[in-house]
């Protein structure tokens, strides 16, 4: 029998956490037809950031690919509250992922990594998506990362 993406998830010894509450004016995730795109998530963990500051200056690479396993856990909240749960999601399609970069820090796929790898055990096949990866000055909260994904859910 095949597992489920939850299934999946609690294997690995997650649950998806409650879905964060908007800091703005915008919604954690919007849905339009079977397409769902989440907002940009910070890797919160019950409620507190576990790190912040710029990656490679105040946070290490691994400690940044650890932020961007959370913040896609959050991103994955907030597509499951608007697809019906976990399992309705039947594709992973985009990640955009955001990285607070110390000057000369070049490896921001390598932490974005952290986010696709996690995807690829959880969904398998379907975890497989196209990617983004941007280094930027600041981020809100002085989070090292921040991600967003684009999924497809059953309708």
């Amino acid at each position: 029998m095949a597992q489920t993406p939850t299934s999946r998830l609690r294997e690995l010894g997650y649950e998806l956490p409650a879905v964060p509450s908007p800091a703005g004016s915008y919604v954690p995730a919007a849905r339009i037809g079977s397409w769902i795109f989440t907002a940009g998530q910070l890797p919160f963990e019950n409620g507190q950031l576990p790190c912040t500051g710029k990656v490679e200056a105040e946070v290490t690479v691994e400690e940044a690919k650890d932020a961007a396993r959370l913040c896609v856990l959050n991103a994955l909240a907030a597509a499951a509250s608007e697809a019906g749960g976990l399992d309705t999601i039947r594709r992973i399609v985009r990640v955009a992922g955001y990285v607070a970069s110390s000057p000369g820090f070049n490896r921001q796929p390598e932490v974005l990594n952290g986010t696709s790898d996690f995807l690829g055990e959880v969904f398998g096949e379907n975890g497989l998506h196209a990617r983004t990866a941007v280094g930027v000055a600041e981020l809100p909260l002085n989070s090292p990362v921040e991600v967003e994904l684009v999924v497809e859910a059953a309708t």
